[in-house]
């Protein structure tokens, strides 16, 4: 007699496939630059995967874009840790809390407020001599559409992505009829 038996195995292929995807996403032309699927792919995967590869994952989205576009530069390596530094936090967050919207959304609001705050009240002035008032004036309204993006983000896309990861294989496991039915008549 055979039964099924279902496992969830980490699925590297479809990690792969996220960051293709969420790099596509970010090449598309004419979007606002501050709306984009990154964070909302880094929660599930942290979630999913673990440290490393939640970490990688958010250093790869940016490490790569930065590549691709010829925008690498020391820029490049304070946004890509911070976005590291978020797919760690992420990992740690949702040890401690279910899979719900919410949740994601939770995240999100912090997440982008870490980010903004550590890149974008650093970068303006060290690298291109702004002064910190007019990064912060600058900043409001920057963050304001990152926050909305992330959010509206991790409604949709965090719950189903996450789902996507960890779509249970199907297994099959042929049972002894002795073990299952001991009694013999």
């Amino acid at each position: 007699m055979q039964t099924k038996r279902e496992t969830s195995e980490k699925n590297y292929f479809r990690f792969w496939l996220a960051l293709v995807l969420c790099l596509l996403a970010r090449l598309i032309p004419f979007r606002a630059p501050n709306v984009e699927p990154i964070l909302a792919t880094t929660m599930p995967i942290g979630r999913a995967y673990g440290t490393f590869l939640g970490f990688s994952f958010a250093f790869s989205s940016i490490l790569l874009y930065d590549l691709l576009t010829h925008t690498f530069g020391m820029q490049t390596f304070f946004t890509a840790s911070a976005y590291g530094l978020i797919g760690l936090a992420s990992v740690y967050y949702f040890q401690k809390k279910n899979n719900s919207v919410w949740n994601y959304v939770r995240f999100s609001i912090y997440g982008t407020l870490f980010f903004d705050a550590v890149t974008g009240l650093t970068i303006g002035p060290i690298f291109f001599h702004q002064s910190f008032m007019s990064t912060l004036v600058g900043q409001i309204p920057f963050t304001a559409l990152h926050l909305l993006g992330n959010i509206v983000f991790a409604l949709i896309l965090s719950p189903a992505i996450y789902k996507f990861l960890i779509r249970k294989k199907k297994k099959k496991i042929l049972y002894n009829l002795e073990t299952l039915n001991p009694k013999i008549i």
